[in-house]
């Protein structure tokens, strides 16, 4: 993503058009609209090499930053031995994932994956493919499982959750799964990077009633829009447009403030816990 912003920029300001750059490299423009977009799965570096020269980039040492960066770019990330369970769609979502360093996410009905443990993460999985074996559903938990490893990371992420009640409400794997679960929950939200806000069944009709379960990612990087995440059943939306993404964060930041306090979540959870 950072890669296709910067050679988008470098386009804009040389003014070439997506045709013009791509007979450059004997591709059609919408493979440059595509590069720009990060929707391609790799980058050659002859492509990246004469769109360069074609906007007016001839320092060697600038050229090979950006082959460097392309690079990087196409390395696979660790993921890719899961390509059995992954689907295609889901790449970009791990990508994005693994290099976030904000991911403010809210969920419906299930707790979520940077915070389920083993046998939650089982029995949801079971439930979501009934088609698939037991090897397939071991290999989707441990994905899982290890998504979860950029918490301990030295420089991990901010994770900051709203959960409907509804999330602690479904007998996922029964009474001793879900107890397990809310331990869980209750040990990891004393992290200073985990924040986890339920969202009462008293409290009403919230902000994101309607829109269903969404994350919202922050990068690091300047180059980087804050990207919100939509899922589905056989696919997946990526929204980077700056009025799209302002809708989702003010409708994170009601949330926030509507759910219940960290510190009144943990009560909850310790009720609900002695509820099963």
């Amino acid at each position: 993503m950072i890669l296709g912003r910067q050679l988008e920029d470098l386009r804009t300001r040389a003014g070439v058009t997506f045709g013009q750059a791509g007979e450059a490299i004997g591709m059609s423009h919408s493979t440059i609209r595509r590069m720009e977009q990060a929707k391609v799965a790799r980058l050659r570096l002859s492509d990246v090499e004469r769109l360069l020269r074609t906007y007016g980039v001839a320092d060697p040492a600038e050229i090979e930053t950006f082959l460097a960066l392309t690079r990087e770019a196409n390395k696979q990330g660790w993921w890719h031995s899961y390509r059995d369970v992954v689907p295609d769609w889901f790449g970009a979502y791990l990508s994005l994932e693994q290099a976030a360093l904000h991911i403010r996410t809210y969920e419906a009905q299930v707790v979520p994956g940077l915070l389920q443990t083993e046998e939650y993460a089982h029995a949801l999985l079971r439930a979501g493919h009934p088609q698939a074996t037991d090897e397939e559903i071991d290999r989707r938990v441990a994905l899982r499982l290890a998504r979860q490893d950029i918490l301990a990371r030295d420089r991990p992420p901010l994770l900051w959750t709203v959960m409907d009640e509804t999330a602690l409400r479904w007998p996922v794997g029964g009474p001793a799964v879900l107890r397990a679960q809310i331990d869980h929950l209750l040990q990891i939200g004393e992290q200073r990077h985990v924040r986890v806000q339920l969202m009462p069944f008293a409290r009403g009709p919230h902000p994101a009633t309607r829109a269903g379960s969404f994350q919202v990612f922050r990068f690091e990087a300047a180059e980087l829009p804050d990207v919100v995440y939509l899922d589905g059943l056989v696919g997946s939306a990526y929204l980077d447009k700056q009025d799209e993404v302002s809708a989702y964060r003010e409708a994170m930041d009601r949330l926030a403030a509507q759910a219940a306090s960290e510190k009144h979540t943990r009560t909850l959870l310790g009720a609900l816990r002695k509820e099963l």
